[in-house]
């Protein structure tokens, strides 16, 4: 066998060192030297000037936030609040207007109240992706808060004036994006204005609810939710709660931490978590799927509740936001005020804040509820239907904001938030946010108001961000990469969400982003905590089409963004060093190099892909490379590659390496044939943008990306010593590949390493592409007996005194070549050709996991957390949070239970159905989302197997009980490639298990288990949550009312004749907004 596996070894090289040229372009290169500069990136100089341009970009952010911010407060402060105010004293442009008037269904065309509203022109802007207009803002208000309220209009008369200031800050810095303040009250002003994306059902955006907001309209939280689940607790009430808690959730950030817990005489977390955990996306669903589960039972025991979260809150052993300390209890009533519990744990201080949430109707006295939140700075609030629930769990951010108000202005920090989806198409965002006030005095005492009037944020695209990164002098592999104090990425080339939810941001940790090991997580932990450091590490990275694992070598270095809690790193593979910087000053030998891009040149010269890159502003991109090409050159007929509204570095090196491989075809591929070594095509890809395939005819079936940087065949090669080869991708369920006209190939491909005064450098990669049919047959030869393939093959069997070998034995012996990702290249059994590209476990499930107990391969494996799934059916679960309670005909027959509060409650939620009448049904990322959006996110699991650490000859048996099977597997030098001779299986008991490869659907790994060793984490610098000065009086009113007959009856008649009441402002939390 080894004889045999020397065998393949030399006719690989052979082959690659007369048709690849990878001397032959050395010697290229060298001749060329005078056209080009070797230059060299500095690792420690790069990253501080992107960091330094990023910052300087984001500064200019700043000064627009604070302009606006301080005129934010200073109109408001003048503004006179009007009590009679009409919706027809004020002009403004309703962004979700022509929506509506497209809906005949809409309450506003149904009230006809459409005088207010400008009618406005768009013009097309690139930079927003949208139809804009620069000369007015935009209005936003949430579908369930009233337009013509006395609050409501108040708030768009003073409002109006930030117009002028948007317009001025868009005159000083031209790049600016969305500018948005969004009101406590739930307005969004933005500029410029464009048109709401109407989703396909309610629209459930509240500003009040995005991330950004979340972010800028309070500290970090430590929040505990309590839910009463005793016996008293109805159906209908519990339903409320659950979706309460669901909705009280969604308002929390991942520099929040959160538990939940139900109690009746004793308290227990609902789900596995015990202790606070972070209020990330994958925690919350944990909790919004266990808090389905509870159920109703038992008699209430408010100290059993409050003393869990009080034990939770001072368990100083875990990680926590240690700033916002407070205590969520829902329940339908109870007369204990548990005085004691305070007594004991919170008092005098009143370090944690008690909100109190009344839930459903009923007739229970809520003064022990409002009590307990007045004495402990809190608030109580109502909900006695689902309508009520958004309004109500999230107006506690303004308790938790008067600490920052009457901090005054060492509280107005601009934060900058973890990457999220922008709702109005802009793509990967991140927002500055900057925290307006109410600059009022409250009554003759000149007492000062403590009530935060929104936040003002301005967003940056992800994009623009990018675009200060070094592009292409980093090579193939080399990248810059950004993290926030969670560890989660802003900036890295494997931040790509296949779908993303509006409600929730985009948080994707640098450990999930590449494949975790000790050195990233110390690295992480070092720019989290805002240091500078270089590091060489030895890492795994997965190849681009995610099939393969590389170990390889990194240089990662990294400094903190000043001003930010940002913190960028940049990766460099040792061989990315230096680089070739293009000087082609003599026109004559551009326009020369620049003819050989001439499609009339590919028949003699071979066909050429260009890089989809922006060479030149007005170059039209386009994703067919022949159109692209076509572009460039009628571009290139206009302007000189040294014009200045093109990217000179992009187009000398796209020219220069034109010419080089241009000379590649001339002293090595034009005169030799192809077909005597059964190869299909030769190749070459640079750095530089340039494929060349030859001949010409075989760019028909060139499925390789145009671009070599996004090629995976490109970047394993250069991570790769020797020879790599890459069969047909082929998926399982896909049908075998269809072996017509020699068309199926085989990539081999090698590096081409210069060494130019002592510096190393890999500008390109040539290789060749083999014929399958003909080098499955040449297989056979080279691992027989036979010395050539005219040679007469010569039988051997048992009785004879010849070894058996791949060809005359193939019924007895199955000979195959494997590479280092476990995929099929070349196997001696017909049959098997069109199976070539399939994970050999799908070929012979026996034999691979042989291979892989033997310890031949090493199995990684690890979780995409962007994937995108179809959605999955909506079960028909009986606790769905928005289900509705069903009376049934003996209630509908008992007046008791029409003089009820479930009576009531179920009123209220049916007319709430009848003008909200899709909210019941509405998904959460449909409703808020981009309508066209079909799948939604979820987690894959990912494989994959690479070389483990046997590398020499190696003979093992197959034991399967009543027989066996012997098999030799070799690494074939200076390439990817494993040689295995196996006896063929003989029996069924042979069929062992299989190993999978393919990407499979997953939870993720187990939540519990996770939360007990959470990821290294910082905070933000900034904490508000007390203040000496503040006023707790204002702590919540109402009470709860038993309905009279007669309010049932008239409910009953608006619900026959489908006529919906005007819907009221919740205001209770905002009385003192008009001041």
């Amino acid at each position: 066998m080894q004889h045999w596996a020397r065998r393949l070894e030399q006719e690989i090289d052979g082959v690659m060192r007369i048709f690849g040229g990878v001397q032959q372009l050395r010697e290229i290169y060298k001749d060329n030297r005078n056209l080009f500069e070797v230059q060299e990136n500095e690792p420690q100089k790069l990253v501080e000037k992107v960091a330094g341009d990023i910052e300087s970009l984001l500064d200019r952010k700043v000064q627009a936030l604070k302009r606006l911010a301080d005129a934010a407060e200073n109109f408001q402060k003048a503004h006179r609040w009007q009590d009679n105010i009409k919706e027809e004293d004020i002009l403004y442009y309703d962004a979700k207007a022509d929506a509506e008037l497209d809906d005949p269904e809409s309450e506003d065309v149904e009230r006809g109240s459409k005088a207010s509203t400008l009618r406005l022109d768009f013009v097309e802007d690139s930079n927003f992706k949208n139809k804009v207009n620069y000369s007015y803002t935009a209005v936003q208000i949430p579908t369930d808060i009233y337009k013509g309220s006395t609050i409501i209009l108040n708030e768009l008369n003073w409002t109006e004036a930030l117009e002028n200031v948007f317009i001025e800050n868009r005159r000083q810095d031209p790049t600016l994006l969305w500018q948005v303040f969004g009101s406590a009250t739930g307005v969004t002003r933005y500029y410029p204005a464009t048109p709401w994306r109407a989703p396909k059902k309610i629209d459930l955006y509240d500003v009040r609810r995005r991330p950004w907001y979340i972010q800028g309209a309070s500290s970090p939280k430590d929040m505990v939710i309590i839910v009463d689940v005793s016996g008293s607790v109805s159906g209908l009430t519990l339903k409320l709660m659950k979706t309460s808690v669901c909705e009280m959730l969604d308002t929390l950030s991942d520099d929040d931490y959160v538990n939940v817990a139900s109690f009746n005489e004793k308290a227990q977390p609902v789900s596995c978590f015990t202790h606070l955990v972070q209020a990330n996306v994958r925690n919350k669903k944990v909790f919004k799927e266990a808090v389905q589960g509870m159920v109703a039972k038992g008699t209430t025991g408010y100290k059993a509740g409050f003393e869990y979260a009080f034990d939770q809150l001072q368990n100083s052993n875990i990680t926590r936001a240690n700033c916002n300390k407070m205590i969520m209890m829902f329940t339908d009533g109870g007369e204990d005020r548990v005085q004691d519990v305070f007594e004991k744990y919170n008092w005098p201080n009143r370090t944690v804040r008690v909100f109190t949430f009344s839930v459903g109707q009923h007739n229970y006295d809520v003064t022990p509820l409002q009590w307990m939140a007045c004495a402990n700075k809190g608030y109580y609030f109502e909900i006695p239907s689902i309508g009520a629930i958004r309004i109500n769990t999230q107006e506690y951010l303004d308790v938790l904001g008067r600490p920052m108000v009457l901090a005054g202005k060492e509280a107005k920090q601009v934060q900058w938030t973890n990457v999220y989806e922008d709702a109005l198409g802009l793509g990967l965002v991140v927002t500055g946010t900057l925290p307006v006030f109410n600059l009022t005095q409250d009554g003759p005492g000149e007492k000062k108001n403590q009530l935060i009037l929104g936040v003002m944020g301005i967003d940056v695209a992800l994009n623009d961000i990018k675009r200060l990164t070094p592009n292409y002098t980093l090579g193939a592999n080399g990248y810059v990469f950004a993290i926030d104090l969670n560890g989660y990425v802003l900036l890295h080339p494997n931040l790509k969400p296949q779908t993303t939810n509006f409600r929730e941001p985009v948080t994707l940790d640098f450990l999930d982003a590449e494949l975790e090991d000790e050195n990233k997580e110390e690295i992480r932990r070092s720019m989290i905590d805002g240091n500078k450091g270089h590091k060489q590490i030895r890492t795994l990275v997965k190849s681009l089409d995610e099939r393969y694992i590389d170990e390889v070598m990194r240089n990662y270095t990294w400094v903190p963004i000043r001003s930010t809690n940002y913190s960028l790193g940049l990766v460099l593979p040792p061989y990315s060093t230096f680089y070739l910087q293009a000087n082609l000053s003599d026109q004559i030998l551009q326009v020369k190099y620049f003819e050989f891009l001439l499609p009339s040149s590919f028949e003699s010269e071979g066909h050429v892909f260009i890089a989809p890159r922006e060479y030149c502003k007005d170059l039209n991109a386009s994703d067919n490379n022949t159109e692209f090409l076509k572009n460039f050159i009628e571009l290139m007929e206009k302007v000189t590659p040294d014009s200045k509204q093109c990217n000179n570095f992009l187009l000398h090196n796209l020219i220069l390496d034109t010419g080089i491989t241009q000379q590649l075809v001339e002293r090595v591929w034009r005169d030799q044939d192809l077909n005597t070594y059964s190869l299909l095509a030769v190749f070459a890809a640079t750095d530089g943008g340039i494929t060349r395939v030859f001949p010409n005819k075989a760019a028909e079936d060139w499925t390789e990306n145009p671009e070599p940087f996004n090629a995976s065949f490109y970047r394993r090669s250069l991570d790769n010593h020797g020879y790599v080869f890459k069969p047909p991708h082929q998926d399982a369920l896909l049908r075998p590949l269809e072996l017509e006209n020699d068309t199926v190939g085989i990539l081999v491909s090698t590096a081409v390493e210069l060494s130019l005064g002592g510096r190393t450098l890999r500008p390109a990669v040539v290789g060749v592409k083999l014929d399958l049919e003909a080098w499955a047959e040449k297989f056979k030869v080279l691992a027989s007996n036979r010395t050539h393939q005219d040679q007469p093959q010569k039988q051997c069997g048992p009785s004879s005194h010849c070894e058996m070998d791949c060809e005359v034995n193939n019924e007895d012996l199955l000979c195959v070549l494997i590479d280092d990702g476990g995929f099929l290249v070349l196997s001696n059994q017909n049959h098997q050709w069109d199976q070539v590209g399939r994970f050999f476990s799908e070929v012979d499930a026996n034999l691979m996991l042989a291979l892989y107990n033997n310890s031949f391969y090493t199995r990684k494996e690890s979780y995409d957390y962007q994937a995108a799934c179809a959605p999955q059916p909506p079960g028909n679960l009986g606790s769905a949070p928005r289900g509705i309670f069903v009376p049934t005909i003996a209630d509908f027959l008992n007046l008791a239970w029409w003089t009820s509060a479930a009576a009531w409650s179920l009123f209220q939620q049916l007319l709430y159905g009848i003008i909200y009448h899709s909210w019941f049904h509405a998904d959460p990322a449909e409703a808020e989302g981009n309508p066209e959006v079909r799948e939604s996110s979820c987690v894959m699991k990912q494989t994959q197997y690479y070389f483990g650490s046997v590398n020499a000859s190696y003979n093992a048996i197959i034991d399967c009980g009543n027989c066996s099977r012997l098999f030799h597997a070799q690494r074939l030098t200076n390439t990817n490639l494993l040689f295995v001779v196996a006896e063929k299986p003989m029996c069924s008991q042979c069929e062992a298990g299989r190993l999978l490869q393919k990407e499979t659907h997953s939870d993720g790994p187990e939540q519990c288990e996770l939360v007990q060793r959470p990821r290294y984490r910082r905070g933000p610098h900034i904490c508000f949550d007390y203040n000496a000065t503040e006023d707790t009086s204002d702590c919540g009113r109402g009470a709860s009312f038993p309905p009279s007959l007669g309010v049932l009856v008239s409910l009953q008649l608006l619900l026959l004749l489908g006529l919906p009441p005007r819907p009221q402002p919740q205001v209770h939390a905002h009385a003192s907004r008009h001041l």
